[in-house]
Protein backbone atom coordinates (compact mmCIF):
# COMPACT_ATOMS: atom_id res chain seq x y z
CA UNK A 1 0.00 0.00 0.00
CA UNK A 2 1.42 3.57 -0.84
CA UNK A 3 2.29 5.41 2.39
CA UNK A 4 3.74 8.61 3.21
CA UNK A 5 7.37 8.84 4.17
CA UNK A 6 9.71 11.56 5.57
CA UNK A 7 12.95 11.40 4.22
CA UNK A 8 15.25 13.34 6.38
CA UNK A 9 19.02 14.39 4.44
CA UNK A 10 16.69 13.40 1.60
CA UNK A 11 18.75 15.72 -1.35
CA UNK A 12 21.79 14.18 0.06
CA UNK A 13 23.64 11.60 -1.60
CA UNK A 14 22.08 8.29 -0.37
CA UNK A 15 18.74 10.15 0.32
CA UNK A 16 18.09 11.23 -2.95
CA UNK A 17 18.43 7.68 -4.56
CA UNK A 18 16.17 6.30 -1.51
CA UNK A 19 13.62 9.14 -2.30
CA UNK A 20 13.43 8.39 -6.35
CA UNK A 21 13.15 4.62 -5.18
CA UNK A 22 10.51 5.33 -2.48
CA UNK A 23 8.37 7.10 -5.25
CA UNK A 24 8.99 4.82 -8.06
CA UNK A 25 7.51 2.49 -5.42
CA UNK A 26 4.11 4.38 -5.83
CA UNK A 27 4.52 6.25 -1.87
CA UNK A 28 4.25 9.83 -1.19
CA UNK A 29 7.71 11.44 -0.31
CA UNK A 30 8.75 14.42 2.11
CA UNK A 31 11.99 15.31 1.51
CA UNK A 32 13.61 17.47 4.32
CA UNK A 33 17.35 19.14 4.04
CA UNK A 34 19.40 22.18 4.96
CA UNK A 35 21.24 21.23 2.09
CA UNK A 36 24.72 21.97 4.01
CA UNK A 37 26.08 18.66 2.69
CA UNK A 38 22.88 17.84 -0.39
CA UNK A 39 22.45 19.39 -3.19
CA UNK A 40 18.99 20.23 -4.92
CA UNK A 41 20.83 19.13 -8.15
CA UNK A 42 20.39 15.70 -6.98
CA UNK A 43 16.12 16.03 -6.39
CA UNK A 44 15.62 18.38 -9.68
CA UNK A 45 14.11 15.65 -11.82
CA UNK A 46 11.84 15.00 -8.33
CA UNK A 47 10.41 18.34 -7.96
CA UNK A 48 8.11 18.33 -10.58
CA UNK A 49 6.65 15.09 -9.23
CA UNK A 50 2.82 14.93 -7.95
CA UNK A 51 3.93 12.96 -4.88
CA UNK A 52 7.31 14.65 -4.38
CA UNK A 53 7.43 17.84 -1.58
CA UNK A 54 10.93 19.62 -0.55
CA UNK A 55 11.15 21.36 1.93
CA UNK A 56 14.12 23.74 3.32
CA UNK A 57 14.29 22.76 7.34
CA UNK A 58 17.14 21.49 9.80
CA UNK A 59 16.18 18.46 11.98
CA UNK A 60 18.19 20.43 14.47
CA UNK A 61 14.85 22.85 14.72
CA UNK A 62 12.21 21.67 17.41
CA UNK A 63 10.18 23.34 15.39
CA UNK A 64 10.13 20.38 12.92
CA UNK A 65 7.41 18.58 15.35
CA UNK A 66 5.36 21.39 14.55
CA UNK A 67 6.02 22.19 11.03
CA UNK A 68 4.00 18.66 10.00
CA UNK A 69 1.20 18.69 12.54
CA UNK A 70 -1.17 18.50 9.95
CA UNK A 71 0.48 16.21 8.00
CA UNK A 72 0.12 12.15 7.61
CA UNK A 73 3.64 10.39 8.08
CA UNK A 74 3.80 6.94 7.92
CA UNK A 75 7.71 6.24 8.19
CA UNK A 76 10.42 8.50 8.62
CA UNK A 77 13.89 7.17 7.46
CA UNK A 78 16.41 9.46 9.06
CA UNK A 79 20.01 9.86 6.43
CA UNK A 80 20.25 13.82 8.02
CA UNK A 81 23.76 13.66 8.55
CA UNK A 82 27.26 14.93 7.29
CA UNK A 83 29.33 11.95 6.18
CA UNK A 84 32.78 13.13 4.73
CA UNK A 85 35.68 12.83 7.14
CA UNK A 86 36.53 16.49 6.48
CA UNK A 87 33.25 18.02 7.08
CA UNK A 88 32.84 16.23 10.39
CA UNK A 89 36.34 17.22 11.65
CA UNK A 90 35.67 20.79 10.46
CA UNK A 91 32.14 21.07 11.81
CA UNK A 92 31.99 18.73 14.95
CA UNK A 93 29.32 20.45 16.63
CA UNK A 94 26.91 20.20 13.74
CA UNK A 95 27.68 16.73 12.99
CA UNK A 96 27.35 15.94 16.98
CA UNK A 97 24.14 17.54 17.46
CA UNK A 98 21.98 16.39 13.61
CA UNK A 99 22.65 12.63 15.49
CA UNK A 100 21.79 13.53 18.69
CA UNK A 101 19.12 16.66 18.80
CA UNK A 102 18.18 16.17 15.18
CA UNK A 103 17.50 12.08 16.17
CA UNK A 104 15.54 13.20 19.27
CA UNK A 105 13.52 15.59 16.90
CA UNK A 106 12.67 12.90 14.51
CA UNK A 107 11.81 10.56 17.48
CA UNK A 108 9.45 12.76 18.78
CA UNK A 109 7.61 13.23 15.73
CA UNK A 110 7.60 9.24 14.97
CA UNK A 111 5.86 9.11 18.36
CA UNK A 112 3.42 11.68 17.02
CA UNK A 113 2.52 10.41 14.06
CA UNK A 114 2.77 6.60 15.09
CA UNK A 115 5.26 6.51 12.70
CA UNK A 116 8.06 4.01 11.94
CA UNK A 117 11.33 5.60 12.03
CA UNK A 118 14.82 3.90 10.65
CA UNK A 119 18.24 5.72 12.17
CA UNK A 120 20.77 5.18 9.56
CA UNK A 121 23.72 4.41 11.87
CA UNK A 122 27.35 3.88 10.11
CA UNK A 123 30.15 1.43 10.04
CA UNK A 124 32.06 4.34 12.21
CA UNK A 125 30.32 3.10 15.16
CA UNK A 126 32.77 0.24 14.93
CA UNK A 127 35.83 2.54 15.16
CA UNK A 128 38.97 1.11 14.49
CA UNK A 129 37.85 -2.69 15.09
CA UNK A 130 39.81 -4.86 16.64
CA UNK A 131 37.39 -8.01 15.38
CA UNK A 132 37.33 -8.33 11.54
CA UNK A 133 34.76 -8.29 9.87
CA UNK A 134 32.59 -6.71 12.08
CA UNK A 135 29.31 -8.36 13.14
CA UNK A 136 26.13 -6.26 15.00
CA UNK A 137 27.06 -7.67 18.22
CA UNK A 138 30.71 -6.13 18.33
CA UNK A 139 30.76 -3.07 20.35
CA UNK A 140 33.52 -1.20 18.42
CA UNK A 141 36.65 0.51 19.33
CA UNK A 142 35.94 4.22 19.35
CA UNK A 143 38.02 7.30 20.64
CA UNK A 144 35.23 9.31 22.50
CA UNK A 145 37.36 12.64 22.31
CA UNK A 146 39.22 12.17 19.32
CA UNK A 147 38.31 14.22 15.85
CA UNK A 148 36.15 11.69 14.40
CA UNK A 149 34.33 11.62 17.75
CA UNK A 150 31.18 14.37 16.67
CA UNK A 151 30.22 11.68 13.59
CA UNK A 152 31.38 8.28 15.56
CA UNK A 153 29.48 9.21 18.95
CA UNK A 154 26.67 10.62 17.32
CA UNK A 155 25.63 7.83 15.47
CA UNK A 156 26.45 5.83 18.78
CA UNK A 157 24.34 8.16 21.04
CA UNK A 158 21.81 8.59 18.41
CA UNK A 159 21.55 4.00 18.05
CA UNK A 160 20.99 4.72 22.03
CA UNK A 161 18.50 7.20 21.74
CA UNK A 162 16.16 4.96 19.38
CA UNK A 163 16.47 1.90 21.47
CA UNK A 164 15.43 4.11 24.91
CA UNK A 165 12.27 5.53 22.60
CA UNK A 166 11.49 2.04 21.85
CA UNK A 167 11.98 0.40 25.02
CA UNK A 168 10.22 3.53 26.84
CA UNK A 169 7.53 4.26 24.73
CA UNK A 170 7.05 1.56 22.52
CA UNK A 171 8.75 3.25 19.15
CA UNK A 172 8.75 1.53 16.42
CA UNK A 173 12.50 1.73 15.00
CA UNK A 174 15.23 0.62 12.99
CA UNK A 175 18.35 0.62 12.59
CA UNK A 176 20.62 0.26 10.09
CA UNK A 177 24.71 0.92 10.22
CA UNK A 178 25.80 1.75 6.52
CA UNK A 179 29.26 0.61 5.43
CA UNK A 180 30.93 2.95 2.32
CA UNK A 181 28.92 3.85 0.03
CA UNK A 182 29.15 5.10 -3.82
CA UNK A 183 27.65 5.61 -7.19
CA UNK A 184 25.70 8.66 -9.09
CA UNK A 185 24.72 12.04 -7.15
CA UNK A 186 27.82 11.83 -4.54
CA UNK A 187 29.61 15.21 -5.06
CA UNK A 188 32.67 16.20 -6.22
CA UNK A 189 33.83 17.76 -3.08
CA UNK A 190 33.09 14.95 -1.25
CA UNK A 191 36.15 13.47 0.49
CA UNK A 192 35.67 10.16 0.70
CA UNK A 193 37.78 7.88 -1.28
CA UNK A 194 35.60 6.88 -4.24
CA UNK A 195 34.42 10.42 -5.41
CA UNK A 196 37.94 11.55 -4.26
CA UNK A 197 39.62 9.54 -6.22
CA UNK A 198 37.61 9.84 -9.27
CA UNK A 199 37.30 13.86 -9.41
CA UNK A 200 41.49 13.99 -8.50
CA UNK A 201 41.73 11.30 -11.58
CA UNK A 202 40.05 12.93 -14.42
CA UNK A 203 41.14 16.22 -13.30
CA UNK A 204 44.36 14.89 -13.83
CA UNK A 205 45.59 15.37 -10.26
CA UNK A 206 47.63 13.25 -8.41
CA UNK A 207 45.55 10.33 -6.35
CA UNK A 208 46.16 11.57 -2.75
CA UNK A 209 45.97 8.04 -0.89
CA UNK A 210 46.14 8.24 3.03
CA UNK A 211 49.38 6.85 5.11
CA UNK A 212 50.86 3.85 2.82
CA UNK A 213 47.72 2.45 1.87
CA UNK A 214 47.44 -0.65 3.09
CA UNK A 215 44.03 0.05 5.13
CA UNK A 216 41.00 -1.66 3.82
CA UNK A 217 37.66 -0.70 3.19
CA UNK A 218 34.53 -2.33 1.99
CA UNK A 219 32.34 -0.66 -1.01
CA UNK A 220 28.43 -0.89 -1.69
CA UNK A 221 26.81 0.66 -4.47
CA UNK A 222 24.22 2.99 -3.98
CA UNK A 223 21.04 0.94 -5.54
CA UNK A 224 22.27 -1.82 -3.99
CA UNK A 225 22.18 0.17 -0.31
CA UNK A 226 19.04 1.98 -0.83
CA UNK A 227 17.44 -1.83 -1.11
CA UNK A 228 18.97 -2.70 2.01
CA UNK A 229 17.55 0.21 3.63
CA UNK A 230 14.07 -0.54 2.79
CA UNK A 231 14.44 -4.04 3.75
CA UNK A 232 15.42 -2.87 7.09
CA UNK A 233 12.42 -0.59 7.19
CA UNK A 234 9.97 -3.85 6.45
CA UNK A 235 11.76 -5.83 9.05
CA UNK A 236 10.39 -7.16 11.79
CA UNK A 237 13.15 -6.39 13.54
CA UNK A 238 14.86 -3.16 15.18
CA UNK A 239 18.03 -4.14 14.05
CA UNK A 240 20.76 -3.08 14.16
CA UNK A 241 21.70 -4.16 10.70
CA UNK A 242 25.01 -3.92 8.74
CA UNK A 243 24.13 -2.82 5.07
CA UNK A 244 27.68 -2.95 3.03
CA UNK A 245 28.97 -4.97 0.52
CA UNK A 246 31.97 -7.51 2.07
CA UNK A 247 34.02 -7.38 -0.44
CA UNK A 248 37.19 -5.87 1.13
CA UNK A 249 39.82 -3.80 -1.26
CA UNK A 250 43.25 -1.92 0.02
CA UNK A 251 42.64 1.71 -0.72
CA UNK A 252 45.93 1.81 -2.69
CA UNK A 253 44.43 -0.97 -4.88
CA UNK A 254 40.99 1.19 -5.30
CA UNK A 255 43.27 4.14 -6.50
CA UNK A 256 44.84 1.90 -9.29
CA UNK A 257 41.58 0.43 -10.09
CA UNK A 258 40.17 3.80 -10.82
CA UNK A 259 43.28 5.16 -12.43
CA UNK A 260 42.83 2.35 -15.01
CA UNK A 261 39.34 2.69 -15.11
CA UNK A 262 39.19 6.63 -15.99
CA UNK A 263 42.65 5.91 -18.00
CA UNK A 264 44.15 8.70 -16.17
CA UNK A 265 47.95 9.10 -16.79
CA UNK A 266 47.96 10.86 -13.46
CA UNK A 267 50.24 9.38 -10.20
CA UNK A 268 49.55 8.47 -6.92
CA UNK A 269 50.78 10.52 -3.87
CA UNK A 270 50.76 9.41 -0.62
CA UNK A 271 50.39 11.76 2.44
CA UNK A 272 50.02 11.60 6.04
CA UNK A 273 47.34 9.46 7.65
CA UNK A 274 44.28 11.01 9.63
CA UNK A 275 43.98 10.72 12.62
CA UNK A 276 41.84 7.67 14.48
CA UNK A 277 41.37 6.29 10.58
CA UNK A 278 40.65 2.96 10.98
CA UNK A 279 42.93 0.26 9.81
CA UNK A 280 40.50 -2.32 8.56
CA UNK A 281 36.06 -2.44 7.71
CA UNK A 282 34.11 -4.76 6.38
CA UNK A 283 31.00 -6.01 7.16
CA UNK A 284 29.69 -9.62 8.62
CA UNK A 285 25.82 -9.53 6.65
CA UNK A 286 25.74 -12.67 7.44
CA UNK A 287 22.59 -11.20 9.79
CA UNK A 288 20.98 -8.97 6.65
CA UNK A 289 21.29 -12.12 4.78
CA UNK A 290 19.48 -14.32 6.90
CA UNK A 291 16.72 -11.77 8.55
CA UNK A 292 16.24 -10.09 5.45
CA UNK A 293 17.13 -11.70 2.57
CA UNK A 294 18.94 -8.72 1.43
CA UNK A 295 22.61 -9.16 -0.23
CA UNK A 296 24.67 -6.78 -2.98
CA UNK A 297 24.68 -7.29 -6.69
CA UNK A 298 26.50 -4.92 -8.31
CA UNK A 299 30.17 -6.10 -9.02
CA UNK A 300 32.87 -2.92 -8.19
CA UNK A 301 33.58 -2.66 -11.61
CA UNK A 302 30.30 -2.04 -12.66
CA UNK A 303 29.36 0.14 -10.00
CA UNK A 304 32.99 2.21 -10.50
CA UNK A 305 31.95 2.60 -14.80
CA UNK A 306 28.92 4.11 -13.64
CA UNK A 307 29.80 6.23 -11.05
CA UNK A 308 32.76 7.29 -13.36
CA UNK A 309 30.44 8.45 -16.32
CA UNK A 310 28.42 10.14 -13.43
CA UNK A 311 31.27 12.37 -12.78
CA UNK A 312 32.17 12.70 -16.04
CA UNK A 313 28.83 14.54 -16.50
CA UNK A 314 28.82 16.45 -13.44
CA UNK A 315 32.55 17.91 -14.09
CA UNK A 316 31.51 18.77 -17.31
CA UNK A 317 28.44 21.17 -15.95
Amino acid sequence: MSKVILVAGGSGFIGSNLCTLLLKNGNKVICIDNLHTGNKRNIKRLLSKRNFTFIYDDIRSDKITTNFKEEQIDQIYHLASPASVIYVTQYPVETALTNSLGTKNLLELALLKKARILFASSSEVYGDPQKHPQKESYWGNVNPIGIRSGYDEGKRFGEALCMAYQREFGLSIRIARIFNTYGPNSSATDTRVIPRFITQALKNEELTVYGDGSQTRSFCYVSDMILGLEKVMESADSGPFNIGNPEEYQIKKVAKIILNLTRSKTKIKFTKRPEDDPSMRKPDISNTQQKLNWSPSVSFEDGLMNTIQYFKELLAL
